[in-house]
């Protein structure tokens, strides 16, 4: 087989861990990686490397679970971390395929919770006030059934939301000829049948793949978005967009769609539960509610956010009212901030005892799943962390008595520091040959 076949070989077998059917899936990476080890195809490990914080398509992603973590095994990742929104349907496949893998694999699930603590404004939700962004970390596989359960009514509420952002949307569009379907064209093209959550991202999937159908990848596009939509195409994405052969042009169409979603966007409320109901929840299921630090965005460093203002002004505060709510981790992207940022949490995370974890946000085919600012020795913390939440969620998996911030490990190891470094011994442990 010569280089050009083999290429073309496992092409088809990548895109085969997107098959429609779970076993489909699993069955293909089993062939992938028969296929690589006989080519010596194997990736040079990252050991100093992590994400904790892969979407799949149980949101919005491109990747199928076990895609997901095949692309971080890719990498040289030797651990990842599921993280969708509102749903942890997708854990147990990607928790067979990391197995599979040899990898260290955490499941978490991300929500947004009413935070009405103080009224500070936006805290770290680009489109709405009083509410956050937050995770819980770790979940041990014999509670996701049941956490799942519990985010179910929320997923529901979403999708009449959802329902009633598509009428918004069509309401602009309808003048230039464009309608969305929300069955059809929304309900279908997600994971809701199978317990997913249907994000924004899915609306205006849906509304990239109208605007394809119309233009094409043409000029003419270009210039429906910038004079009749009044949107900014810079130089890079124009080339994108009228790329032929752009295997990812609707993401590239979706970034710049998302710039102004201030014309469809409802605030959430019913499909948000309390911030204090959701962590008592999380740790009662044996998980780490962690706050995600989101941090003003000046020039962004990877080129999605708008230049805006968060939660960096009133910082010590929130961590307070973080911590006082029964918070007990803070998540974060290094990639995303500037070290003088980081720097100021870090701090405070020490100062607080907040455990810190680390994940980059994947969600879109141009990202990578290696965080290179994880090669910085100043973040290497966050590697014994990430093995650390392994080990939690493998410890939990005994007993919820026995995770992390269980009374037991606190009076063991009341340093925090300590704690971490025994429980990253767990994780390690779990996938050593």
């Amino acid at each position: 087989m010569n280089l050009n076949e083999q290429a073309a070989q496992r092409k088809a077998l990548v895109a085969r861990l997107n098959a429609a059917k779970r076993e489909d899936r699993f069955s293909a990476l089993k062939e992938l990686i028969a296929f690589e080890n006989a080519n010596g195809l194997d990736p040079v490990k990252r050991e100093n490397d992590s994400n904790n914080h892969i979407h799949t398509i149980y949101s919005f992603s491109p990747y199928s679970p076990t895609a997901a973590a095949y692309m971080a095994y890719t990498a040289g990742l030797t651990s990842c971390g599921i993280m969708d929104h509102d749903s942890l349907s997708g854990a147990e496949e990607f928790t067979q395929a990391c197995k599979f893998l040899g990898m260290g694999y955490t499941c978490g699930v991300e929500v947004r919770a009413k935070f009405n603590r103080r009224h500070w404004g936006k805290i770290n939700h680009p489109d709405q006030e009083d509410c956050v962004y937050m995770a819980a970390h770790g979940v041990p596989a014999q509670n996701v059934a049941a956490f799942n359960a519990y985010l179910e009514k929320y997923r529901a509420r979403r999708v009449e939301r959802d329902r009633k952002m598509t009428e918004l949307i069509n309401g602009k569009f309808g003048k230039f000829g464009f309608n969305i379907d929300f069955e059809k064209d929304v309900y279908d093209a997600s994971q809701a049948a199978e317990g997913g959550s249907i994000t924004e991202r899915h609306l205006m999937n849906a509304l990239a793949k109208k605007l394809e159908e119309r233009f094409g990848r043409t000029e003419a596009l270009i210039e429906f978005l910038t004079r009749d939509l009044e949107l900014g195409v810079g130089e890079k994405q124009r080339a994108f967009l009228t790329d032929s052969e752009n295997p990812h042009f609707n993401y590239d169409l979706l970034g710049v769609l998302k710039a102004d979603t201030k014309f469809f966007y409802i605030d959430a409320e019913d499909e948000m539960p309390d911030v204090v109901e959701f962590v008592n929840t999380a740790v009662s299921f044996g998980a780490i509610p962690a706050y995600a630090y989101l941090g003003d965005v000046g020039d962004s460093v990877t080129g999605d956010k708008r230049a805006q203002k968060f939660e960096d002004d009133f910082l010590d505060e929130l961590i307070d009212e973080v911590r006082s709510v029964g918070i007990r981790a803070v998540a974060y992207m290094p990639t995303r901030n500037t070290e003088a940022q980081l720097d100021r949490l870090r701090a405070l995370c020490a100062a607080k005892g907040l455990f810190e974890i680390s994940g980059e946000d994947i969600n879109s085919p141009r990202q990578k799943f290696e965080c290179k600012a994880l090669a910085n020795p100043r973040y290497a913390n966050l590697i014994d962390s990430t093995w650390a939440l392994i080990g939690h969620e493998r410890a939990c998996e005994k007993g919820v008595e026995n995770g992390m911030f269980a009374a037991k490990a606190e009076g063991e190891y009341p340093d925090l520091q300590d704690r971490i470094q025994a429980f990253a011994k767990i994780g390690r442990a779990s996938v050593e040959k």
